[in-house]
């Protein structure tokens, strides 16, 4: 979305300095004595970290205009971090990569616009939501009502598959219907991705609440997909992976929030509402190992991965039935313990802790596995 959106920018006349993640100079350079910052980015971590570093090029009297879709809450948060004399709007926009290259994108303006409201402009038509913050939750609202209609759509065409429904005839009839739309998006998969799986799923966790009963339901499907290796995807490849579900089969799962596997095995698989997670142990993404000889460090490193494990199934420690510890040395047990502490509260889950000669890297400390109860 970012490269189609510069170049409105420069053809519209505009002076503009493009800066990528992955251009390996610092952002400062980029944002250096700009009156204008424009962040399009994959989610509110990676907004964080680039705005983090690139406060000491900021100038004072520059505003920052968030276009990700982040959600409204961490919108706030960049408030915070961002120095009182920089100025913050956030502008996510409804559209893809062709409305961005068109410049007919949606813009969902919130907070002071004045100062950018031209710029805004060039992207498409904007819409002042109201206050800061409000242009995000204007855009999480609106993608938890279409992505899980297209969910809806897919698990609908699966449905007339498997009874003998022609595709084609169904999306006919659907044409005629509010849903018309979206079913012809769905009739065939769109090869160029537009709107990732990936970020689809992203939209619909930010918008989780507890009384989201179909969105959580699409959110499982959508991660089940991602699992399946659709995440880059574009979103109307949902349909052809409703398809093909048949009943609770193994979905594994491997994030890119934590370091890798070395291919032998998956971080955890999900069957139906059950997670198994296999041995999480403390090294980073370089192999190497996360505070050696130090049972805490090592313990709070397994227990912070093991928390982006759950968090992307939508589960929490309480859902945890079975936790089972391996320890190099069972004196060390009272420091896994504080730590173990720290995360699994209230009553226990049924625990097994052994003392192991070795494990499968010289310095590891210990490892652990779990079994998890997924919410329905």
């Amino acid at each position: 979305m970012g490269a189609p959106m510069a170049w409105r920018l420069v053809s519209a006349g505009h002076k503009v300095t493009t800066w990528r993640r992955s251009d390996g100079v610092p952002v400062t350079t980029a944002v250096d004595g700009a009156d204008l910052v424009i962040t399009m980015l994959s989610d509110p971590a990676a907004v964080r970290e680039v705005l983090t570093a690139a406060l000491p090029g900021l100038r004072p009297g520059a505003t920052v205009v968030e276009m990700s879709t982040i959600g409204p809450e961490a919108v706030h948060e960049l408030r915070t971090l961002l120095p009182p004399e920089v100025g913050l709007v956030d502008a996510p926009v409804l559209g893809s990569v062709g409305p961005a290259a068109e410049g007919t994108l949606t813009v969902l303006a919130g907070g002071d616009v004045r100062g950018c409201h031209e710029v805004l402009s060039v992207f498409g038509t904007v819409r002042e939501c109201g206050p800061l913050g409000s242009g995000a939750a204007m855009k999480i609202a609106v993608m938890s009502a279409l992505v899980p209609a297209q969910v809806l759509l897919a698990e609908t065409f699966a449905y007339g598959q498997a009874h003998g429904v022609d595709r084609g005839a169904l999306i006919d009839v659907l044409s005629g219907t509010p849903l018309g739309v979206l079913a012809e998006r769905l009739r065939v998969p769109a090869e160029q991705t537009r709107y990732s799986l990936a970020h689809a799923t992203k939209d619909l966790e930010l918008g989780a609440w507890d009384g989201a009963t179909m969105a959580t339901a699409a959110r499982a499907r959508l991660r089940e997909a991602r699992a399946a290796g659709l995440g880059e995807r574009d979103l109307t490849a949902i349909a052809e992976h409703a398809a093909g579900v048949r009943g609770h089969r193994a979905v594994p799962l491997n994030l890119s929030a934590i370091p890798a596997t070395n291919g032998m095995y998956s971080h955890a698989v999900r069957v139906g509402d059950m997670l198994y997670v296999s041995g999480q142990a403390a090294f980073d993404e370089h192999g190497d190992i996360v505070g050696e000889g130090s049972m805490e460090a090592q313990a709070e490193h397994v227990f912070q991965v093991i928390s982006r494990i759950l968090a992307d199934q939508g589960a929490t420690f309480e859902d945890i039935a079975f936790i089972r510890t391996y320890l190099t040395d069972m004196d060390d047990r009272a420091a896994y313990g504080r730590v173990r502490r720290k995360y699994i509260t209230g009553t226990a889950p049924a625990s097994t802790t052994v003392e192991v000669s070795k494990l499968f890297m010289p310095g590891l400390l210990l490892e652990v596995d779990l079994i998890v109860a997924l919410p329905g």
